[in-house]
């Protein structure tokens, strides 16, 4: 399984990125909606968890442009304020799940198991 990680906060998805790869799932992180789309274009990916409050192209606005240009992939969104009317919005695109930050890993996979028990995760790779 391939994870889009996407949050500006650099430290937080780089981390994020190392703890999944020692539980042997490949996550590729980047740290702007702009980014993301560009990463679109060369990973095929399983699933994106992505940052709802980001500074240019927001959450919101970067899921619609991935659905729009790559179709129904599952998403989980996080953010570290949340509000409502965000949360509501992200669900309304098709987001699987709405976290708050500080995401748990083991919350976080939690979360990744069940879609995939769900075949909410169609994945690319061998894995």
């Amino acid at each position: 399984m391939k994870i889009l990680l996407v949050d500006d906060e650099r430290e937080f998805v780089s981390t994020l990125a190392e703890r999944l790869a020692f539980r042997g799932i490949d996550a590729v992180s980047v740290n702007s909606g702009y980014e993301a789309l560009a990463a679109m274009e060369s990973e095929d990916v399983d699933l994106i968890v992505m940052d709802l409050k980001m500074s240019g192209l927001n959450g919101l606005e970067t899921m619609r442009q991935i659905k729009e240009r790559y179709g129904d992939v599952p998403f989980i969104m996080i953010t570290g304020h949340c509000e409502e009317s965000d949360m509501l919005a992200g669900k309304d695109m098709g987001a699987y799940s709405c976290m708050v930050k500080p995401v748990k890993i083991e919350a976080l996979l939690e979360t990744i198991e069940r879609m995939d028990r769900e075949g909410k995760i169609e994945k690319h790779g061998d894995d």
